[in-house]
């Protein structure tokens, strides 16, 4: 069995915020890469990121790579965590807590996307779902962590939008039988549908199309979970975060110019964050 290095690690922990494309957005705006000018005229820039390592999403742009040259300073939503014990059940195992038909199934899958046993039947159910229902791994850094290594080289600060138990605690807060939920709805997932619907999210972030991400994932993922399971999950992942994000952008763009890099779903809609920076007296346009 392959094993499962601390790169590895790391990119299932981003991965798993594939699902901040969970967006309930009314209405949205296309774009990725946005320069959001304080009232004092100070620029600072916005990405929207997808949470994946697929080369189709690592050829940046050279707009995006000036974007990042002028900036001081570098955010994301988490910084790496110093103990990676937050990504772990502490009190059980996969191995007491499911059926031998989905233990197997688990098993399988660990080994698909090179992760030790032993890591897959103590994660987090909710974030090995998450790690699950993306495709076969192609490299150890998600496009997060690509633009983070960027920004170390030219010697950024790096800053967090979240701390990691408020990033974790999104999801952490829900039962451990949600969680399991969760789990199940992705362990009854083929190959094939996984595939396909990343392609579809992935056609959908390469036009910088929010709406149609929305769409996708209330039809792909909503499809899977139990109504209530999934309203409670956006307003979580999406909505109660925005604002604490946004609050962050504004109260550090105020000291510096900074490149913030935060998954595309957070971008659009009345509770989005350009709305809510545009409330703050930005200037928001698309580059």
């Amino acid at each position: 069995m392959a094993t499962y290095s601390f790169a590895g690690l790391l990119r299932s922990l981003l991965a798993a915020m594939l699902f901040s494309f969970m967006l309930a957005a009314q209405a949205a705006e296309t774009g990725l890469l946005w320069k959001v000018e304080a009232p004092d005229g100070r620029a600072s820039y916005l990405f929207g990121t997808m949470h994946a390592d697929d080369a189709r999403i690592t050829d940046f742009s050279p707009a995006l790579e000036q974007a990042l040259a002028d900036s001081d300073a570098f955010m994301m939503e988490i910084l790496p965590p110093d103990d990676i014990s937050i990504y772990f059940m502490q009190d059980a195992s996969l191995a007491e807590l499911l059926s031998a038909d989905e233990l197997a199934q688990v098993k399988k899958l660990a080994d698909f996307h090179a992760m030790q046993e032993d890591i897959a039947l103590h994660m987090k159910p909710w974030l090995l779902a998450m790690v699950f229902d993306l495709p076969k791994p192609q490299s150890p850094l998600a496009q997060d962590v690509q633009l983070m290594a960027k920004a170390q080289a030219q010697n950024k600060p790096l800053l967090g939008l979240e701390t990691t138990e408020e990033h974790f605690g999104a999801l952490d807060g829900l039962t451990r039988e949600e969680h399991l939920t969760m789990l199940r709805a992705v362990l009854k997932r083929t190959p094939e549908e996984k595939e396909r619907d990343f392609e579809r999210l992935l056609g959908a972030y390469l036009e910088g199309n929010t709406a149609r991400i929305a769409a996708f994932d209330d039809e792909i993922t909503g499809g899977m979970l139990p109504p209530e399971l999934w309203r409670k999950m956006k307003v979580r992942l999406i909505d109660e975060r925005n604002g604490r994000m946004a609050e962050r952008i504004v109260a550090e763009s105020g000291k510096q110019s900074v490149f913030v890099a935060v998954g595309a779903s957070h971008l659009a809609g009345e509770q989005g964050l350009l709305a809510r920076l545009r409330q703050a007296g930005y200037k928001v346009s698309a580059l």
